[in-house]
């Protein structure tokens, strides 16, 4: 997908896709938030596993998986590591034993506060205006929305 058609005499290059600058965004903005993410020994898809429990404490696998993108092969180990560093549980749902639901523990509510404070200091990095972020923002969902009508 291209972004442009040029008309002048200048060589194309990759930076002309759309394609290559969202890869090459989401790459930067990865290796961004990896030291940040470090210090709790957490990696960016597990942050995303934490932010969507800070949005909806004791969610089901589904849940989780919609809200994160993640398939449930993906999230399963994901899941997992977190229960194991002790930042969420796994328990009976109240109204369905059979059913386990993904609760945050004391120190999974703990690291939301640490968390905010790191997206600030990421934010401090870009010169965007919150307007700009925004828009941004708002384009990347409607792209991924259109590209995954069936």
């Amino acid at each position: 997908m291209k972004n442009k058609v040029s008309n002048n005499d200048t060589e194309a290059c990759l930076s002309d896709n759309v394609c290559f600058a969202l890869y090459t965004a989401g790459n930067a903005l990865m290796r961004a938030y990896r030291p940040l993410l470090d210090q709790y020994e957490l990696t960016y898809p597990q942050y995303l596993v934490m932010q969507a429990l800070w949005l909806q404490d004791r969610a089901s696998m589904t849940q989780l998986s919609r809200a994160t993108r993640l398939d449930m092969g993906t999230l399963t180990p994901i899941v997992k590591r977190l229960e194991s560093k002790l930042f969420l549980q796994r328990l009976a749902d109240e109204t369905d034993e059979r059913k386990k639901v993904i609760a945050l523990t004391k120190a999974g509510f703990a690291l939301q506060a640490d968390a905010l404070a790191q997206k600030n200091t990421l934010l401090e990095k870009v010169s965007m205006s919150e307007q700009d972020i925004e828009s941004l923002r708002t384009l990347c969902l409607t792209l991924t929305a259109e590209l995954n009508q069936k």
